[in-house]
């Protein structure tokens, strides 16, 4: 009787403890949904974001719109193996420093941050190219800025000015990086490599979605 008295217990201790335990990883794994927009905002502020973003109409090129009037495109996509393109004023050197930057269309800006040597100031903004009840998300990217005209959390529309032209605190010729992302929140990255996952060919996209109806 002792040991069946000891075994007992033992079975009802562990029980106990399962059952503690139980409650415990339950309560993990099953958080509520206040708790669960909040966490993965404090993990990835694209995610937040991307909750808000209005779907745009079309796109615009981001230098003398609508159609990049006295500027050029003098790297292109995956020349050299660049991951955007770099526009220029067509009076070339620094003339194009301070030139207005517009949002191509309208979004979410997500990052207005100075990242120093070689990136200088950089605005990323979200876009919808979706509708409101089936988003789909792009991103595009400005660099080299020389302003910064809007804040995280900002919400811009199409043709909107965000910046100015730079030239990443004397790094380069004054000039705008862009660069067009269908993967959203990717890391900054260096602006070239063989690999395109992830990125579109802004010139391409934007002469192929210059006006959307996507507004339901």
């Amino acid at each position: 009787m002792a040991k069946f008295g000891l075994a007992v217990g033992i079975a009802l201790g562990l029980a106990l403890i399962g059952v503690a335990i139980g409650g415990t990883l339950d309560q993990k794994a099953l958080p509520s949904a206040g708790s669960i927009h909040s966490d993965d905002a404090a993990a990835d502020p694209m995610d937040q974001n991307a909750r808000d973003v209005p779907p745009a109409d079309g796109f615009d090129f981001p230098v003398g719109p609508p159609d990049a009037k006295k500027y050029y495109n003098a790297q292109g996509f995956q020349r050299n193996n660049h991951l955007g393109e770099d526009w220029n004023g067509v009076g070339g050197g620094n003339t194009d420093k301070g030139d207005p930057v517009f949002s191509i269309g309208t979004g979410h800006v997500v990052v207005a941050e100075d990242f120093g040597s070689g990136w200088g100031n950089v605005v990323r903004i979200l876009h919808n190219i979706g509708t409101e009840k089936e988003p789909k998300l792009i991103e595009s990217l400005y660099a080299h800025l020389d302003q910064m005209l809007v804040k995280p959390g900002q919400i811009v529309k199409r043709g909107e000015k965000i910046g100015t032209i730079g030239d990443a605190h004397g790094a380069y010729w004054a000039h705008l990086h862009l660069e067009l992302r269908w993967k959203t929140g990717m890391e900054l990255g260096g602006g070239y490599s063989t690999d395109t996952t992830g990125f579109l060919v802004p010139t391409t996209f934007i002469k192929s979605h210059r006006s959307m109806n996507n507004q339901q």
